[in-house]
């Protein structure tokens, strides 16, 4: 069977590392698998880029910018992103998706398939797989929730948008979801079960066959490496206890939690008596470390790391990794931290929990409590045995995420669907 993968982009933000990963893992179980994308910002050779040639690279970009100005144009000046699905192609026609088996479709936001496009999708007659890596697809517009229910119903009165009303831009966006929907046999896999429970509840996509696949990654490139040779060649400390954490945008950034972590190394070093110089908070993926908070402790920020391998490292060398996020599908650092045998400390809160078991491979703080991240920190600090903690971790993914389950996981989906089709 043929397995055709959508994505806006190739390995850029966690959709596009993840679904990568999960065609890599296909092709390693023999499925031909093919990953194509809207935009690609480097020649990739195993990634079909659907927008060839110069003229067609910058009508596609051009799409993009205009749909993250619309956002900033219509939205309010606060950090949840928000798609306002003007600009998309029709790929409908295109030979690669003829060829298809199945069309998998991942994150297809920035000007890629609008609802109508994918709507045209059914004209191919095909199965369709969507992985859904935010709440976009079943919102009418914002891509992180939190605790907004509008998606219960039929959106509108959106508190994100500059005008809102019963009949505003995202009420009007979840209409045309509906209309393209109901031209559809979706098949919709939730990398998380919170991700699984939120589409069960929504108004758009409750009664649509689901099921529950989490992310992978490369278990050969994630991996535990001695801590001390992993320090040494990042040019890190070797005593101090190392914090990590990843991604760090901007002081008022609030999906990622940024204000909940300086407050919880705070009140690790105020509450659990610990000397601000034996510990150390290394940050990696900031863009811009000279707009990021003043942290209590001395702090190393490796910028943003596109290889693996350096990545994977990273993780080794800590002693716990931080992750703070208020909404999460199934994040690939606390995924890519526990393969590297590295604990987790983060909030109870989207799929985070579906990986990290609490004082099992980490701690599993209360929600929005600075206080019990904080607790969480320490009980890693001051664990006896870290060893055997580090062990639990590896042991977590290659058990339940490694490559070849979660690839056999979608080809006994792709297969079932494949027999439906056949036999309807």
């Amino acid at each position: 069977m043929k397995i055709i993968h959508l994505n806006t982009y190739a390995g850029n933000g966690g959709a596009g590392r993840a679904c990568m990963r999960l065609n890599n893992a296909l092709k390693a179980e023999g499925v031909d698998s093919v990953l194509a994308v809207n935009f690609l910002f480097r020649d990739n050779p195993e990634v079909e880029n659907l927008s060839k040639g110069i003229f067609s690279k910058w009508f596609t970009a051009a799409g993009i910018i205009m749909e993250r100005m619309t956002a900033k144009l219509f939205s309010k000046n606060v950090p949840i992103p928000f798609s306002f699905p003007v600009w998309g192609r029709d790929i409908s026609n295109l030979k690669l998706l003829r060829s298809a088996d199945i069309i998998h479709l991942h994150w297809i936001n920035h000007a890629f398939l609008r609802p109508e496009d994918i709507a045209g999708l059914s004209n191919l007659n095909k199965p369709i797989v969507w992985t859904f890596h935010d709440s976009n697809a079943f919102t009418g517009g914002c891509h992180v929730r939190y605790d907004c229910d509008h998606f219960l119903k039929e959106c509108g009165n959106c508190p994100i948008l500059k005008y809102p009303g019963a009949d505003d831009s995202s009420h009007r966006i979840w209409k045309r979801k509906f209309k393209a929907y109901s031209k559809l046999n979706l098949n919709i896999v939730a990398p998380s079960r919170w991700m699984a429970d939120s589409v069960r509840k929504s108004s758009l996509l409750g009664s649509v066959d689901l099921v529950n696949i989490p992310n992978t990654l490369d278990t050969s490139v994630f991996k535990p490496s001695e801590k001390v040779d992993a320090r040494k060649k990042l040019g890190l400390n070797t005593e101090k206890f190392l914090l990590m954490s990843g991604f760090m945008p901007s002081r008022k950034d609030m999906h990622k939690g940024t204000s909940y972590l300086k407050e919880a190394i705070e009140l690790f070093i105020k509450n659990h008596q610990i000397s601000p110089d034996s510990i150390e908070l290394i940050v990696f993926g900031n863009r811009d470390e000279k707009n990021v908070p003043d942290f209590p402790i001395a702090t190393t920020f490796l910028g943003t790391i596109s290889d693996d391998e350096k990545l994977a490292l990273c993780y080794s060398a800590a002693d716990v990794f931080l992750a703070p996020s208020l909404e999460d599908n199934l994040p690939n650092t606390v995924l890519e931290s526990l393969a590297c045998g590295t604990p987790v400390a983060a909030f109870t809160t989207g799929g985070i929990p579906d990986m990290v078991s609490h004082k099992h491979n980490g701690y599993l703080a209360e929600y929005k409590s600075s206080a019990d991240l904080a607790a969480g920190i320490a009980w890693i600090y001051k664990e006896a045995n870290r060893a055997e903690l580090n062990l639990h971790a590896r042991k977590t993914v290659e058990n339940y995420f490694s490559e070849q389950i979660i690839a056999n996981k979608h080809i006994e989906l792709y297969k079932s669907l494949l027999n439906k089709h056949v036999s309807a």
